[in-house]
């Protein structure tokens, strides 16, 4: 009995360390065209991004990507003007830089060049290109997505490379049946941070479509 009332609070606090995170997290607005079997459709707003290019295999780049533009979010940047912040507040430097409010999902797909990978964060929609602060490391962009239509297929548990694999063949194969035409890359899009559950775990497959 106290075995299993220990599981029970470790896998209750783990579900809840897994919830508060993201609870608040701002998603890219998008309005939703149509579903069907296996994806839905989504006409996304114009956002920003926050990106950089990495090579090396999948999950390395990821966390290679990762940790630079979170770098700067959490303040490794050149602060422009006055911006109000969003919630939730996750670090602040005591200098003239600033913090940038996390969001979700953190974007991940193939560059045009055999392994290398771009890694993104969207940006709250409280900021512009313009007023966003600049990153102090030239490898992080920032970049303005236009408005643009995507097909989206949400899948549970880790988003590893084989899964990832597995269900863009799932959305391709549903895209061809339905007469959808793909462009770009799939765009692996990832709402959670790494101690999340498996089983709470919200990903997506990404494909822009005509």
């Amino acid at each position: 009995m106290v075995i299993a009332g220990v599981i029970v609070a470790l896998l209750g606090g783990w579900t809840l360390a897994g919830y508060l995170p993201t609870r608040n997290i701002e998603t890219p607005k998008y309005e939703l065209v149509s579903k069907a079997k296996g994806y839905e459709v989504r006409l996304y707003t114009p956002h920003v991004i926050a990106e950089v290019e990495v090579s090396g295999a999948y999950m390395e780049s990821l966390n290679q990507g990762f940790r630079k533009v979170a770098d700067y979010i959490f303040g490794n940047n050149t602060a422009k003007g006055s911006i109000a912040m969003t919630a939730p507040v996750l670090h602040e430097k005591k200098d003239a830089s600033e913090k940038i409010a996390m969001t979700a999902p953190v974007l991940h797909e193939k560059a045009g060049e055999k392994g290398t990978y771009k890694l993104a964060f969207v940006m709250p929609s409280s900021y512009t290109l313009e007023t966003l602060p600049k990153p102090n490391n030239a490898e992080v962009s920032l970049r303005q997505v236009p408005e643009k239509k995507c097909a989206v297929r949400k899948y549970g548990g880790y988003a590893t490379e084989g899964k990832l694999e597995r269900e863009t063949k799932k959305l391709l194969e549903a895209l061809k049946r339905d007469n959808i035409t793909a462009t770009g890359q799939p765009v692996s899009a990832q709402f959670d941070p790494p101690w999340t559950p498996p089983f709470m775990r919200h990903n997506e497959v990404m494909l822009e479509v005509k």
